[in-house]
């Protein structure tokens, strides 16, 4: 996997002060992107076992409410595996802390089984994710009025209590 910016104060991605990863690779192609340069897979620098320990040094002071996945498409399945155990290491180090993390794919049709982005890690990624951003940006329906998306058929779902009752459930984000 590779990696375009790491962002070790960001507050535009998610609420409080977040760590903020953005993952290289994107077949969704959005008109009106606002990083296109982050479609190709090899864009940036190669994640490595420096990088990951980078990320977790980053999320160590108390003001940071948690890290936030962003691209590039970190559902892309070329990006799932990496995020899966860099997510596991941020659970395991840091508890309290929210994971984030938006795509342009919609759960309920793409990371679900046998939808377009549904492989072996999937379920164990998403089970990670307090906060799932889902969607494309869709230019028409761009509304800068929105809390942390960018168009209007964009949803915040609430992810453990969407596992849990087994249907979507936006957050209180969702406004």
């Amino acid at each position: 996997m590779y990696y375009s910016t790491i962002k070790k104060w960001d507050v535009a991605d998610g609420p409080g002060v977040r760590v903020t990863l953005f993952v290289s690779g994107c077949t969704n192609h959005c008109p009106g992107c606002f990083q296109p340069e982050t479609w190709d897979f090899h864009y940036g620098r190669p994640y490595t076992e420096e990088t990951q320990g980078e990320l977790l040094k980053a999320l160590e002071p108390e003001f940071i409410q948690g890290l936030t996945l962003l691209g590039g498409e970190p559902m892309e399945f070329e990006n799932q595996q990496v995020l899966t155990g860099l997510l596991a290491a941020v659970k395991e180090r840091f508890p309290g802390k929210d994971i984030w993390c938006y795509t342009g794919f919609t759960y309920e049709t793409d990371l679900r089984p046998k939808g377009a982005r549904y492989g072996p890690d999937t379920d164990k990624l998403l089970a990670m994710i307090d906060v799932l951003v889902d969607g494309k940006f869709i230019r028409e329906k761009r509304n800068l009025m929105l809390s942390f998306r960018g168009s209007e058929n964009q949803r915040v779902i609430d992810m453990k209590r969407t596992l849990k009752e087994e249907q979507v459930v936006l957050s209180e984000w969702n406004k």
